[in-house]
């Protein structure tokens, strides 16, 4: 039975590995709209990891009949799509996406709120495993036999607006968003349009390159420093750690560094700023 080291294997790993009867990759790529980020596959041609399917949360993997985009799906949604796709209840799955780590840490969260612990997120994704000189091939491969994955639900991995709403006002809690600073104090305008611009009142910016270098998920000891700024350390955080972001997919880079820099287990608010934002009721601070 294959064993995942951590939460983020790198490109040696993966491909002593590949192969494995149990293992699973799938590339959960998402073209970016965040400025300077680029998806490999988006300049022509196509590449991916031998054997890799396709996860696609964007379009398929996503809640139906809403206006925001790939929202989380119910667990009997995301059970039926899981198991299409040949993941079954001790299925090893590796997730990656062709920009590096921008899209794959939301896949990665999406399967363990369903209950499902044995994913990772492969370290500088694509990128990484082109720059190592390793195989790759020209289209991704269809699933086979359908799995016996059985979803379990996680909601304290999942936050709505209200939860937000009473953590803003809690001391003990912190709304970490990892937008851009010119898109948290709404200098720079939103990347979809009709969007108000600014932050939520008392949540904090914590841009996801922060966690990252060269594409990848920094050390353990740097991302405990990088929290730490924001009072936020193991055993001295009592209250919650809330991540959001513009649509709810770099929210779950803050959620995977959390999670490798070993602090408690973070909520994503699935509906980020394209809920948020939208003109209504709920508060908006911009500078």
């Amino acid at each position: 039975m294959t064993s995942l080291p951590a939460a983020v294997v790198d490109v040696s790993w993966l491909a002593a590995h590949l192969g494995a009867p149990d293992l699973l990759v799938f590339d959960a790529s998402v073209p970016p709209v965040v400025p300077g980020l680029k998806s490999m596959n988006a300049e022509g041609g196509f590449q991916a990891i031998p054997g890799a399917r396709r996860f696609d949360y964007d379009k398929e993997v996503c809640k139906p009949d809403t206006s925001l985009p790939h929202m989380l799906p119910s667990p009997e949604q995301f059970q039926q799509q899981a198991r299409a796709l040949g993941v079954n209840a001790d299925s090893v799955i590796v997730v990656y996406d062709d920009s590096g780590m921008y899209a794959s840490p939301r896949a990665w969260w999406m399967f363990r709120a369903m209950g499902h612990d044995r994913v990772a997120v492969l370290g500088g994704g694509l990128p990484a495993w082109a720059a190592a000189g390793q195989a790759m091939v020209d289209s991704l491969a269809e699933a086979g036999s359908e799995g016996d994955f059985t979803a379990a639900f996680r909601p304290h991995l999942v936050s709505d607006y209200r939860a937000v709403l009473a953590a803003l006002d809690d001391e003990t809690c912190r709304v970490l968003d990892a937008r851009s600073p010119g898109r948290f104090h709404g200098r720079d305008p939103e990347p979809r349009p009709g969007l108000r611009r600014g932050h939520m009142p008392n949540s904090h910016n914590l841009p996801f390159p922060t966690l990252l270098r060269d594409g990848a998920m920094k050390p353990p000891a740097e991302l405990r420093a990088i929290f730490a700024e924001f009072g936020v350390q193991d055993g001295n955080q009592d209250g919650h750690l809330i991540s959001s972001c513009g649509s709810g997919i770099t929210a779950c880079v803050i959620a995977l560094a959390a999670h490798v820099a070993g602090l408690d287990e973070v909520s994503v608010y699935d509906g980020s700023w394209v809920e948020w934002g939208t003109p209504g009721h709920l508060p908006v601070v911009a500078e």
